[in-house]
């Protein structure tokens, strides 16, 4: 059995659990209220930032030229790219994407973003890319189930961020499992467990932002401090 094939083993349950969430459910049916669009906007802006500083670590552990342009790829998908997906949110929600970019993350989505940057900055190349696995492998599983279930027209209000997540024909996470596959043949087992904790964590607290989003749950009590200049 391939190391990718027991991460999957592991968390088959919760990539169900994720398509299944009220949030995604929101988003196969068109209608979301527009509070919890504009929480996931405003918390995946702050999520993407983190990934890409995840990715960037990544390239400091790389000793090859083909792992680096691995994580450059994505770098400059997450900064050219993911951007549409949030836009055919902000529609919908009536607001305009710049309004909602410079908030603070809330405890789900601090608790993500903290992990990952944790593991991508002391942890080896496996761990970086077990540690941020879990986003684009859960997303394409959505994404590809939605098209399936939903079969999208320009008349969906969602139409745009189901194609963008589950009609792509290149799919660079694949690139991400072969290399973690690879790794996997000469690391010791103490190593693969970890990568299987964290990708499972992962693939937890993907669940825990779709449910964070949809009932735009955030601080119970004010945290923001006026000198920070930053929004709450």
């Amino acid at each position: 059995m391939k190391f990718s094939e027991q991460l999957w083993k592991d968390t088959e349950h919760l990539f169900e659990a994720s398509y299944n969430n009220p949030f995604i459910r929101g988003i196969a049916e068109g209608e979301l209220p527009a509070a919890s669009l504009t929480h996931y906007v405003k918390q995946d802006y702050e999520y993407l930032n983190a990934m890409i500083k995840a990715k960037a670590y990544g390239i400091t552990k790389c000793n090859s030229r083909e792992d680096m342009a691995m994580f450059n790829d994505t770098i400059e998908f997450v900064l050219n790219s993911e951007t549409h997906p949030h836009h055919n949110l902000c529609e919908q929600a009536g607001v305009s994407y710049e309004s909602l970019q410079g908030y603070d993350l809330a405890p789900a989505a601090q608790h993500y973003t903290l992990q990952m940057l944790h593991y991508s900055s002391t942890g080896t190349l496996g761990d970086v890319i077990a540690v941020t696995l879990a986003c684009p492998w859960v997303y394409l599983y959505v994404g590809e189930k939605l098209m399936e279930e939903v079969s999208p027209g320009p008349e969906h209000p969602f139409n745009d961020w189901i194609r963008f997540y589950g009609d792509r024909e290149e799919r660079e996470m694949y690139k991400y499992i072969d290399r973690l596959d690879e790794l996997a043949e000469t690391a010791g087992e103490e190593e693969k467990n970890r990568w299987r904790r964290l990708f499972m964590e992962g693939c937890q607290l993907e669940y825990m932002f779709f449910d964070m989003a949809f009932h735009a749950a955030d601080w119970p009590f004010e945290r923001t401090l006026e000198e920070t200049g930053r929004k709450g």
